[in-house]
């Protein structure tokens, strides 16, 4: 899948998806000569090279080698040698200098995957067919190696990039700024996809034309946020939902990121993403290195959906591990929503009774079990039980909830810690916080500094304390806040710069630790919602909070944005109380259910406030996401209609044998006396004859997949009178092959 032409000097990346072709240049830095579409190989392709004159003389060219770097595609540009677009490196050097030239030494290809140390990646399974390129380039000046590392895998369309610094030198170099992937593309034909937000409505789908410009998607919050996702897409205008080229481009990273998006005066453009170099620096010693996080790279000529499937399939089988890697998740219900703070043993038990019966099969405890945790002001960093409110302690209830039949699951929100507590009484400087400067609460709380090597100890302990106590087998992981005042009492003010990042590697490493040493617990990532939705956390946590807003129709936009990327088995999605307590929004129990059984499912209300016929409608519903969830969790997942263009919503996860579908269709607003619709399908196999079963009503057979996909399932409760159905209207259908 890697070849190297000796002669040409060029670099040739493809599988049976796309082509990746890098070549050495005259001056031996790395040009970039094509990414698309699978090309046959050849002897040479430096024709494709666009070698452009220098023709004015505001535009240097490099050593009078005849091209000049402001005109031509690089691999990996570099500042201040004539290219005046945005840079992917940048390193400060103790002469005042930032001027670099890393020229091509030697390269080396491999079987398989190098493990990241540190970082969360991309792994290969055993039995895959897997090669990396190692391209080698050195600075002969500061005597510093940068190494380009490209990872292709046999049944995706997918490359996976990192890059390496390693100081030979004698100088400490400050890297100011190193992007894990650079690419220039010949053209600006796209339109730009992003996925955005805020709380309670995060990764929406915004698109915009490229302009002249630079377009930048970036997080400064200490987390990849809410309000910008670290993706970007690129798709032709005329690109669909399953026809077109698109490019797809995804960090696995879970701090600040940079997303940069420029198109020149000669019509290219170049994406850079890698960590934000806005208020970054790291201090290079001799003989130290610095790892970039991974970067993925997706190509697809069968429109969004083909993205979507390689990023959904490449993080179920090869981000995604442990136990509940592509298998089914027990059906949940967590108390927040039904109690808050305040319950106590006697008001748990009920609840888990209650919810027993309907047929759940995992009680979450969310906060307030620990410390004086009766309000979100005091208590964070204390995790011993409150044997006040639980007098058998957790020890105790994971028994009394064991007994009913039922797992039992944990929340921690264990990097932060509130002003209230005896940790932050005993370590008052284990915060992030500025020397003489105010301390910026959220939530009333503040971040424990995972960079210091004894407070990710302690933050590890906290936990694994409470799951080797008792029979826990979920640990919901919470985080409520953005950084402010970032600063560290455990670092030199030279190094103030790396805190951020060395946040993450601590945390990735607690989170390392606790996977392994407890395999047998399903780990949930939350943090206020969906403010830490990304792939870095996917490698420790196999499922994500989706959002705190559980209201039906927000989520609707919200999984359909967060499907862009990752996969449906990773969405926490539940059922929740009507009025929704987000919103106010009333919506009916088909409405929250069959949204929510797009993602793991679960429930977030007391079902003892549940009337008798709602009691009975939930074991319906429980009783019918048993019978698909394995479909849920191995199924690819395609999108049909975006909410974002009209009223109406659909989608449908497919078996990998195309023998079995189910199909959500969605209504927001009705149509007064509307005709008749048919919602044409993707992803099912057009020689196969299927039965259509509306779910509750009696089931169509020898239905064509030809048909589904060129003329469309019909929906919709249309009588000949024109009743309408109403808002908020809502449809799940069962496909599967005859035979």
């Amino acid at each position: 899948m890697i070849k190297y032409n000796s002669k040409t000097r060029e670099f040739h990346l493809y599988n049976k998806y796309f082509s990746y072709i890098i070549g050495i240049l005259d001056n031996e830095q790395l040009g970039q000569y094509y990414f698309g579409e699978k090309i046959r190989h050849k002897e040479t392709f430096s024709h494709l090279f666009e070698k452009k004159q220098c023709e004015t003389p505001v535009t240097p060219s490099l050593d009078g080698k005849g091209f000049t770097l402001d005109l031509i595609k690089q691999e990996y540009p570099v500042y201040g040698t004539g290219d005046y677009r945005e840079p992917a490196l940048t390193i400060f050097q103790e002469n005042g200098s930032r001027i670099v030239n890393f020229i091509y030494k030697e390269h080396s290809i491999t079987k398989g995957k190098k493990k990241i140390e540190g970082l969360p990646s991309i792994y290969v399974n055993d039995g895959e067919n897997a090669e990396t390129l190692e391209i080698i380039l050195e600075d002969e000046v500061i005597n510093t190696k940068l190494i380009l590392s490209y990872t292709i895998i046999e049944n995706y369309s997918a490359l996976m990039r990192s890059v390496k610094i390693i100081n030979n030198s004698n100088e400490v170099l400050n890297i100011e700024k190193i992007m894990s992937l650079s690419l220039d593309l010949p053209d600006t034909n796209y339109t730009m996809m992003q996925l955005s937000g805020a709380w309670g409505r995060e990764r929406h789908v915004i698109e915009k034309p490229l302009t002249r410009g630079i377009t930048l998607i970036d997080s400064q919050r200490g987390t990849s946020s809410a309000m910008n996702n670290p993706f970007v897409g690129l798709r032709r205008p005329n690109t669909t939902l399953d026809t077109g080229e698109i490019i797809g481009i995804n960090l696995i990273y879970s701090g600040n990121f940079s997303s940069v998006v420029e198109s020149d005066p000669y019509d290219t453009t170049r994406v850079n993403i890698g960590i934000n170099h806005f208020d970054f620096n790291w201090e290079l010693e001799p003989g130290e290195e610095f790892q970039s996080p991974e970067a993925v790279l997706v190509y697809s000529n069968d429109g969004i959906n083909g993205m979507s499937l390689t990023f959904h399939n490449l993080y179920k089988n090869n981000l995604i591990r442990g136990k509940y890697k592509n298998n089914i998740r027990p059906i949940l219900i967590n108390n927040w929503e039904g109690t808050y703070f305040d319950f106590n043993e006697e008001k748990i038990i009920k609840m888990a009774e209650s919810a027993s019966e309907l047929g759940i099969e995992l009680f979450v405890l969310d906060d307030g079990w620990f410390g004086t945790r009766n309000d979100d002001f005091q208590g964070l960093g204390d995790w011993d039980v409150n044997l006040e409110k639980l007098p058998s302690g957790i020890t105790g209830l994971a028994e009394k909830i064991n007994k009913l039949g039922m797992k039992f699951g944990l929340w921690f929100e264990p990097e932060m810690v509130n002003k209230n507590s005896k940790l932050y009484e005993k370590h008052p400087d284990w915060i992030i916080s500025a020397p003489n400067r105010h301390k910026t609460e959220a939530r009333n709380q503040y971040f424990l500094d995972l960079s210091r090597p004894e407070v990710a100890d302690y933050v590890y302990e906290s936990v694994a304390k409470n799951l080797r106590s008792a029979n826990i087998e979920y640990v919901k992981w919470d985080m409520n806040r953005t950084m402010t005042e970032i600063y560290s009492h455990g670092r030199s003010f030279k190094k103030q710069k790396e805190t951020v990042h060395r946040y993450f590697l601590g945390l990735y490493s607690i989170l390392e630790r606790l996977v392994n040493n407890f395999p047998n617990v399903l780990f949930e990532s939350c943090a206020s919602g969906g403010n830490r939705f990304d792939a870095g956390m996917l490698h420790y946590m196999p499922q994500t909070w989706t959002s705190d807003d559980t209201d039906a129709v927000e989520r609707l936009k919200i999984q359909y944005g967060t499907s862009m990327v990752y996969p449906i088995p990773s969405m926490g999605s539940h059922v929740s109380i009507t009025p929704n307590h987000q919103t106010k929004r009333i919506t009916s129990l088909d409405m929250r259910g069959n949204v929510a059984i797009f993602g793991t499912f679960g429930y977030e209300l007391n079902p003892k406030d549940l009337s008798e016929k709602d009691r009975e409608d939930v074991k319906k519903q429980i009783r019918m996401f048993k019978q698909f969830r394995e479909l849920m969790a191995v199924g690819d997942f395609y999108k049909i209609k975006s909410p974002f263009d009209g009223t109406e919503t659909a989608w449908a996860m497919i078996s990998p044998d195309k023998k079995e579908a189910l199909v959500g269709y969605y209504k927001v607003l009705v149509d007064v006396n509307g005709g008749f619709k048919r919602i044409k399908l993707f992803g099912l196999d057009k020689n196969l004859d299927y039965t259509v079963t509306k779910i509750g009503e009696k089931k169509l057979e020898n239905i064509g997949g030809d048909e589904l996909t060129n003329i469309g399932l019909f929906v919709g409760n249309v009588q000949g009178h024109g009743l309408p159905e109403g808002d908020y209207y809502t449809e799940l259908y069962h496909i599967k092959n005859l035979l």
